[in-house]
């Protein structure tokens, strides 16, 4: 019998998005299954990362009605005409920089999406579903983000 000796390895990458709009749904998928191609892992996991407290991270179907639904669901959710104690600057005693925008908002409705997604790596490839899409959320832009890439596993 012969054995099969694989070596665990991982690969880190950045990738940065100029946003256009306040709330905005960037597709990142394809972008992400070339650097899962790249990286040369054949089982393992991608963990994606917005580096960003307005920005989420989010799985779902690219479908333009259901997009528009999702922001609509967020803005009855978490208003931005609602009052935020984050957005008096001077009441804050932390992290204030000088003519920030009001954004209580996008840091609650990131809350509530969440940051990061884990993702399976199966035979070279993102293991998905038929409709399921990797998503940057801006709820804060137009701003430039940043993704962190952590994949993982077997070559």
């Amino acid at each position: 019998m012969e054995t099969v000796v694989q070596s665990p390895t991982s690969r880190h990458t950045i990738i940065r998005i100029d946003t256009e709009y306040p709330t905005q749904f960037v597709d990142l998928t394809s972008e992400l299954e070339a650097c899962v191609a790249a990286s040369g892992i054949q089982s393992g996991l991608l963990n994606v990362q917005s580096l960003h407290t307005t920005a989420a991270i989010v799985v779902n179907e690219h479908e333009p009605l259901l997009l528009t639904d999702i922001a609509g669901l967020l803005e009855r959710l978490v208003p931005q005409d609602a009052v935020y104690r984050h957005d008096n600057i001077t009441r804050r005693s932390v992290n204030c920089v000088l003519g920030e925008r009001p954004n209580g908002h996008s840091h609650c409705r990131a809350l509530l999406l969440g940051a990061t997604a884990a993702l399976n790596v199966v035979n070279g490839a993102l293991q998905l579903g038929r409709w399921q899409r990797v998503f940057l959320v801006e709820l804060d832009g137009p701003r430039t983000r940043e993704v962190s890439l952590l994949m993982f596993g077997m070559r």
